[in-house]
């Protein structure tokens, strides 16, 4: 599986290398039609730079939603944590002691099976 994994990788790598290859021709990237706004640069790095920026647009928009997850899931542990101990503290408190508890004759259980 490994192998498998890398082996697609190493495709991934040859295809965008292929393609960053062949689009090495200069682009011009102009800001509203003003002059002094227009950048040249290879098209290739231009598209690097707006998919990266579309990527960190994406990460940064998901923040609040992951803060808001992970709180939740803190509160929900403590919830459970304290139910568990709860429960554990009922459990010893309810349970008969066996010191003054003796055994009906013939060794029967206590429901006599």
């Amino acid at each position: 599986m490994r192998l498998l994994t890398w082996l697609f990788r190493l495709g991934l790598f040859l295809v965008m290398m292929g393609f960053a290859l062949s689009n090495t021709d200069t682009a011009t990237l102009r800001f509203f039609g003003i002059p002094e706004f227009e950048w040249r640069a290879p098209m290739v790095l231009f598209l690097f730079l707006f998919f990266a920026a579309g990527a960190l647009v994406g990460v940064v928009a998901t923040m609040p939603l992951v803060f808001r997850q992970r709180r939740h899931i803190g509160r929900l542990r403590r919830d459970a944590d304290a139910a568990t101990k709860a429960a554990a503290k009922a459990a010893t408190d309810a349970s008969p002691s066996l010191d003054g508890a003796r055994l009906p004759a013939g060794g029967a259980g206590p429901r006599g099976i």
